[in-house]
């Protein structure tokens, strides 16, 4: 009973952390992958709205201090612009993010098709949209579309004819379901903007937990504002820490729940022995040694349970990673399989802490063993 209480304890906290970690980093990952970890833009009252009215000029001096941030993996400018997609009558808004031919779309984006080709010397004639967008339309990577921009002060607005290169998907609702891709050059000619008008610059750190830093120098030497990924999408991000949260909650719990049942365990192993440790007892062993024994005994116990929550655990967790047989609702949490991403430092962290918290909480149990009379219960034997 002890083994197996402590094997499922030990297995229910590994996958816990396990799912937790791999759902956090999946989510950053999908967030960072389309705006990088730091935006660099002209100021604004409402981080949350990253199209600016007015642009600013690309400035290579500060894309060189910004490169020189031994953090900064890349910066890259970018524009952006609302339109209406229209295909056989259907219509959909959608916000155009204009990148550069120096922009590598990351794999993390999932894209289906081909990036944009930069070839023409005007624009690019193509257009990256996301399957969610696609899927509301009909539409089919090759397929011609018009897209609608409107003029303030106009009643007719501005039509240009694209081809769809590539459909990717990040399964986020905010940013499959508003956002496409395509030539920054398409962006600053609808605009009237000359060729060095942007809306700002996106940098990828080379680590998540550098972007405040990096966006603190950067604001302190330029005359730009600096947003992060977390002030412009505050309430997944603060989703993500209370899942953490409610992993210690579960650790909590469970390392309760190893521990009584073990206990409980050992207590009934004293009183089924009873007779032996009375009679160990009359030959001269005293407390301590006796209770030594039912200490071994214990441990033994939480380390078989622990040997074999492992191996349950991770054994779940690399049959997920391989074949994804735990799904998961895509449009709640963003994916469509349960992430699980193997942590070889908390599993040894719950794996001895639950060993030490085991042996310490047995030691109550055994000192029933100090009141044990080898007179009293040798006279049942």
């Amino acid at each position: 009973m002890g083994i197996i209480a402590t094997s499922l304890s030990v297995a229910v906290m590994i996958l816990s952390v396990c799912v937790v970690g791999g759902f956090k980093s999946v989510i950053r990952d999908k967030i960072y992958s389309f705006w990088g970890h730091v935006l660099v833009v002209p100021y604004n009252d409402n981080p949350a709205n990253i199209i600016a009215e007015k642009p600013v000029s690309y400035s290579s001096s500060v894309v060189s201090m910004i490169q020189a941030d031994a953090n900064v993996k890349s910066v890259s400018m970018f524009a952006l612009r609302p339109a209406i997609l229209q295909f056989k009558g259907q219509m959909e808004g959608l916000k155009l993010k204009g990148i550069s031919k120096d922009y590598t779309i990351p794999p993390s984006l999932n894209l289906k098709g081909k990036q944009l080709n930069y070839a023409d010397t005007s624009y690019s004639r193509e257009i990256i949209i996301s399957k969610t967008t696609a899927n509301k339309l009909f539409l089919h990577i090759g397929d011609d579309v018009l897209l609608y921009f409107l003029e303030t002060g106009s009643t007719m607005p501005r039509i240009r004819k694209l081809k769809i290169a590539g459909l990717y998907h990040t399964g986020m609702e905010d940013v499959d379901q508003y956002f496409g891709i395509c030539d920054i050059r398409l962006l600053q000619h609808i605009n009237n903007w000359t060729a060095d008008q942007i809306n700002g610059y996106q940098i990828t750190a080379k680590n998540e937990d550098f972007a405040p830093a990096i966006a603190d120098r950067i604001f302190k030497n330029s005359e730009l504002s600096t947003e992060t990924i977390t002030d412009i999408y505050p309430g997944i991000i603060d989703w993500l820490n209370v899942q953490d949260l409610t992993v210690r909650v579960l650790l909590i719990i469970m390392s309760i729940v190893a521990t009584i049942s073990l206990g409980a365990a050992l207590l009934i192993l004293i009183v089924e022995r009873a007779n032996i440790t009375g009679l160990l007892k009359a030959l001269g062993l005293n407390n301590g040694s006796t209770q030594k024994i039912f200490l071994y005994i214990a441990l033994l116990t939480g380390g078989l349970g622990v040997l074999f929550g492992n191996i349950f655990a991770i054994g779940v967790c690399l049959a997920q990673q391989q074949y994804g047989f735990l799904k998961m609702t895509e449009s709640t949490y963003f994916m469509d399989t349960v992430p699980m991403s193997l942590n070889i430092g908390y599993i040894l962290l719950v794996d001895i802490a639950t060993i030490l918290i085991t042996v310490i909480c047995m030691w109550l149990p055994t000192l029933y063993v100090r009141r044990m009379q080898p007179a009293k219960v040798l006279q049942f034997k």
